[in-house]
């Protein structure tokens, strides 16, 4: 197996409903940098965030989680089966985490001082933490994903006429980046790693800080545990779900001898989730709450349906073998996860004081379209531009 660019037809009809929606939400998205973040959300003094935080970053964070998943698994447990699929999961991760800082960029309504925890630190803040940690892990992620540049680009470089005798001082230079970056690289691997665990709980720890405004249903103090757990959990069945997307999209037969083993893996981490879940609700005597059948618990119930659901069915080899099985096994996890992230931050919090509960308005749903598929046109543009995705050698050469 060989990485290359797909040769493929950019523009499809799924292309330009695509670009259809990221273009409705770029309207909704100027309208709020001109005339303030009140002017398309739903949110107030009392309500301080709402879809962009809870979607776009807790949920955007869990769900790029495949980047740090199968870097462990490829490169830090040397498992070369599975290397295959590293490079397609640090691109979502990649693409991933700049869709969470543009959120952030976003939600912030004095966005222009986004950079200040660069030079205001603050130790005893989680919220510092996690934003000093997403930035450097984003940072690592682009580094990363140098060395696919430099293969792309080494012995390729054809600027045109007036800037043509750069070619040979930029090739130059491509060729010792390539050779130091092949020299440190394990460095900002493991540091990737590391970075994801921590800022992944640190997510959990800002809500613990929301005290009794937080229903308790979610409200415990293992939440850091959860999140981290939750976002491990999620990392393959992402792989999965967006190498099966890619194969579809790009008439490729999807890799099936690595993506059933890693489906194998699956329902132990995800039991390994529950287990702390079920008990912690146990513990706490919080399964009163369910028994309660308002909207509150039925969001907790559909999203411990979800898990559930995707346990079992991870748990069957007919279903792991079969890419059908794999995508509707992998989407409930996500589903799952997704659906957390919300009850956490939307659902379960609830501030003091307020009389109307919150829901996104029309300019939040759609800005947070529209950075989506800016994300999946930027994953189809980039893929067909670097040597991304692996495939045999013979179909790269009868596409060439």
């Amino acid at each position: 197996m060989i990485p290359a660019p797909v040769k493929h037809k950019f523009f499809t009809p799924g292309v330009f409903v695509l670009i259809i929606i990221a273009l409705n939400g770029l309207v909704f998205l100027a309208l709020r940098f001109i005339f303030g973040i009140g002017s398309v959300t739903n949110l107030d003094d009392v309500t301080p965030w709402g879809l962009w935080i809870g979607v776009d970053v807790a949920a955007g964070v869990a769900l790029a989680a495949g980047g740090f998943t199968s870097a462990a698994l490829g490169h830090v447990m040397h498992r070369e089966e599975y290397k295959i699929i590293v490079r397609p999961a640090l691109l979502t991760a990649m693409l991933g985490y700049t869709f969470v800082a543009f959120a952030v960029f976003t939600d912030i309504g004095r966005f222009y001082y986004i950079w200040h925890p660069l030079i205001m630190w603050n130790g005893n803040s989680a919220l510092f933490e996690v934003g000093i940690c997403v930035m450097i892990y984003l940072t690592v992620l682009y580094i990363e994903f140098l060395p696919l540049v430099t293969e792309r680009f080494i012995g390729r470089v054809n600027l045109p006429d007036t800037f043509a005798f750069l070619n040979k001082p930029v090739d130059k230079a491509l060729r010792y980046l390539d050779s130091r970056l092949s020299i440190t690289m394990f460095i900002f691997i493991i540091a990737g790693v590391v970075l994801s665990t921590l800022h992944q709980s640190s997510l959990g720890t800002l809500m613990i800080i929301a005290g009794q405004k937080m229903h308790p249903l979610w409200q415990t103090p293992i939440l850091p545990l959860l999140f981290l757990l939750s976002a491990i959990a999620v990392g393959f069945p992402m792989v999965i779900f967006e190498s099966l997307i890619a194969s579809r999209s790009f008439k490729m037969k999807p890799e099936m001898h690595v993506l059933s083993r890693l489906g194998g893996m699956i329902s132990p981490i995800i039991g390994i989730y529950l287990a702390f879940k079920i008990g912690d609700v146990f513990i706490r005597e919080t399964f009163k709450y369910i028994l309660v059948f308002d909207s509150t618990s039925w969001m907790f119930i559909s999203e411990m349906g979800l898990m559930f659901a995707a346990f079992f069915l991870f748990l069957s080899r007919k279903i792991t073998n079969s890419p059908l099985g794999l995508f509707i096994a992998s989407s409930l996890v996500i589903a799952g996860v997704l659906l957390n992230r919300i009850n956490n931050f939307i659902v379960a919090y609830q501030p003091y004081y307020n009389p109307v509960r919150y829901f996104p308005s029309i300019g939040e749903i759609s800005v947070t379209l529209g950075c989506i598929a800016l994300l999946v046109l930027a994953y189809r543009a980039v893929v067909m531009i670097f040597p991304v995705i692996s495939r045999e050698k013979r179909d790269i050469i009868k596409n060439i």
